[in-house]
């Protein structure tokens, strides 16, 4: 199961981290602007990129975002408010560490995190804030009996 499933079951506190790590690619950038139609030619385009004061092509910005939804995700938090500042660009190629801290839980489980995101040479390139919901103790009960029967929805079961 991954580290962060198995927080959740154990139990999540204020000041929990979690630490994920991604590479970006061309092709990466390929499938998410075609899910999502952005086809801002500073990810498709050098000369326009480099109009843009960019070094090259640019990976989508929510792409980058989206390390937050994959450690979300593993929670099993169901988000209610996302304030994202992308400070530098990724290029493909670029490995993303994501740092991801509860900053507060309350009585009823709304939940509040911190993220930092820093590419290969320590530079931060997003940074967030997320509100939302943790799961409590039923959902909690369900996540485990998922883990238990080996967690088959879960396409990152096995990351650690």
């Amino acid at each position: 199961m991954s580290d962060i499933r198995e927080k959740t079951i154990n139990g999540l506190k204020t000041g929990d981290s979690f630490t994920i790590s991604r590479t970006f690619t061309e092709k990466d950038m390929l499938a998410f602007a075609d899910i999502t139609r952005d086809y801002n030619p500073v990810h498709f385009d050098e000369r326009f990129a480099r109009t843009k004061n960019f070094s090259g092509r640019i990976c989508h910005g929510l792409m980058t975002a989206g390390m937050v939804t994959q450690v979300g995700g593993q929670i099993g938090w169901l988000a209610t408010g996302m304030h994202f500042e992308f400070k530098k660009p990724v290029y493909f190629g670029d490995t993303i560490t994501c740092n991801f801290t509860i900053s507060d839980i309350d009585k009823r489980g709304r939940a509040r995190a911190d993220v930092i995101c820093t590419n290969q040479a320590g530079h931060t390139v997003f940074e967030a804030w997320i509100t939302g919901m943790l799961p409590a103790s039923p959902e909690v009960e369900v996540l485990a009996a998922m883990v238990s029967e080996g967690d088959p929805t879960n396409g990152l079961k096995c990351e650690k």
